[in-house]
């Protein structure tokens, strides 16, 4: 756990150190929870998002795009059962003060048991080489198989406590894994309660007449309001999704693990509706299709997992995560939700609108099916970069800091440096850097040695570094270094564009998913 510990510090220092993540309001001290992106997390946050956005509404007929409102009626809120239902179960010790989230605690210490199977699986796999089998040692090694149904039986008690909220047993729970206080060691526990996890605000120009509103704690509801407009302008025929990026605020009293749960977070969600009775198909196609596009950026297929709900929302039929490797370990990216007609329905009751589709093959109104895609963007964000983010150690003994963001992703797709600040290599530097801004993110570099610039920009999380040199001036041509395998070819500047181009198109990477 220490090694996990230090390589989540060193992710944090360096989202700072190269500008992708600053604490929010750092000169006042900060605001818990609360973070902004910098010039290079920006850019990456917004290449995610296109990334997105590009596989989910513009690569596919039925799924259009929609950006709604973060006000809206507060009854929506109540329609939704975020009101009377939306909330975290909370637990303080007594002599540290401190609060924690019961489920998120039960949660970490079988995140332990899962390390010590992992550590079998390592200590097994070096054992027997190549002859190594992970999947019949998973299955038939007998400490794993115990550690694994302990894992199992723990969640599957603390689901069926939620759902029946048995808070009581949450607690016993706790006190039976003899979970101690993480900053202080004490096992001297509070009772479990739940707390509403919706921020409230004011509508109106004076206290008297102001209206209650709340900030959205997730974009969905925006699309379930707006299901009608967006099928009757747009002529859609079910099935057809509706995909949302935006902002949502939840007033998490335990967030933590850095941009890994925060206050203010971006989410990009699309609500596919359907016809009732075919959810389980097009369950089962949007947890491949989803997958598909995870593993289309190249983050290892070993860094995620599917995890299936044991505890079910009432209105759900199927629910499964998403789950990546996090330096703290399996923890939820992407859920992908079966929802029924709950959404729909619940919204038509409560504003008194009917919210059906008239299906014309069958001559028959039907109130839809929902089947949802919910991913954390701040949460992939943290995926990419913490993965990305790596110390090799080089032929000569040195190591070197890399930051191997898949080149679709990355904020800046080529550094061009002059070799030295004189001879006329600046102006030829600076007019590849005019030629090519137009079609991609470039810098210029002229600062310290060429291999100290190459380091920085290697640590940036930049593919490509251009030098030109003196042979630039008789022929044209310049050195092209590769970040990731640090090779280095000469090739013409007018085809810059193209290799840049092949390396960074998101057709490209987006193909892989077929």
């Amino acid at each position: 756990m220490a090694n996990q510990e230090d390589k989540f510090k060193k992710v944090i220092s360096h989202a700072k150190e190269y500008g992708y993540v600053f604490q929010s309001s750092e000169i006042y001290d900060g605001l818990s929870a609360v973070y902004d992106y910098g010039q290079n997390g920006a850019e990456l946050k917004k290449n995610i998002r296109e990334y997105w956005w590009k596989a989910m509404v513009q690569l596919n007929d039925n799924i259009v795009g929609l950006d709604s409102a973060i006000f809206m009626h507060p009854t929506i809120w109540k329609a939704s059962g975020h009101v009377d239902a939306f909330n975290d179960p909370l637990i303080d010790n007594k002599d540290s003060n401190k609060r924690y989230r019961a489920d998120v605690l039960i949660e970490d210490y079988v995140g332990k048991l899962d390390s010590k199977i992992e550590k079998e699986v390592k200590k097994a796999a070096k054992r027997f080489g190549d002859k190594f089998d992970k999947e019949q040692f998973l299955a038939t090694n007998q400490r794993v198989v115990d550690y694994k149904e302990q894992g199992d039986s723990i969640l599957k008690r603390m689901g069926q406590s939620l759902e029946k909220e048995d808070l009581a047993d949450v607690k016993a729970l706790i006190e039976e894994l003899d979970i101690a206080c993480p900053m202080s060691g004490s096992k001297n526990w509070t009772d479990v309660k739940q707390f509403n996890l919706m921020f409230g605000t004011k509508l109106g120009a004076s206290a008297e007449s102001a209206m209650d509103l709340y900030l959205r704690p997730e974009t969905a509801q925006g699309i379930f309001v707006n299901f009608l407009n967006v099928q009757k302008s747009g002529r859609m025929k079910i099935p057809f999704g509706i995909a949302q990026t935006g902002k949502a605020f939840r007033n998490e009293i335990v967030a933590r693990q850095f941009i890994f749960r925060m206050r203010e977070f971006e989410q990009m969600e699309m609500q596919f509706f359907i016809q009732p009775g075919t959810q389980k198909e097009w369950y089962d196609t949007w947890k491949e299709k989803r997958m598909k596009w995870h593993l289309s950026l190249g983050l290892g297929q070993d860094n995620y997992r599917f995890h299936d709900h044991d505890k079910l929302a009432h209105y759900a039929d199927a629910a499964a995560d998403i789950e990546f490797r996090f330096p703290f370990g399996f923890k939820e990216l992407e859920g992908i939700h079966s929802r029924t007609d709950f959404d729909l329905g619940s919204h038509e009751k409560f504003s008194g609108k009917k919210l059906q589709y008239f299906d014309h093959e069958t001559n028959k109104n039907y109130v839809p099916y929902v089947l949802e895609t919910s991913i954390g963007l701040d949460r992939m964000f943290l995926a990419v970069f913490a993965t990305s983010l790596q110390e090799e150690e080089l032929e000569n003994g040195s190591t070197r800091t890399v930051l191997k963001l898949p080149a679709v992703l990355a904020p800046t797709k080529a550094a061009i440096l002059p070799l030295i600040k004189k001879d006329g290599l600046p102006d030829v530097a600076r007019a590849i850097v005019k030629d090519l801004k137009w079609d991609f993110n470039v810098t210029y570099d002229e600062k310290d040695a060429v291999g100290r610039r190459y380091r920085r920009q290697d640590a940036n999380g930049t593919p490509f570094c251009i030098t030109v040199d003196h042979q630039t001036l008789e022929d044209q041509t310049v050195t092209i270094r590769h970040r990731d395998s640090m090779e280095q070819e000469r090739v013409a500047i007018s085809d810059l564009k193209r290799i840049i181009h092949e390396a960074v198109d998101m057709k490209t990477w987006l193909k892989k998913m077929d």
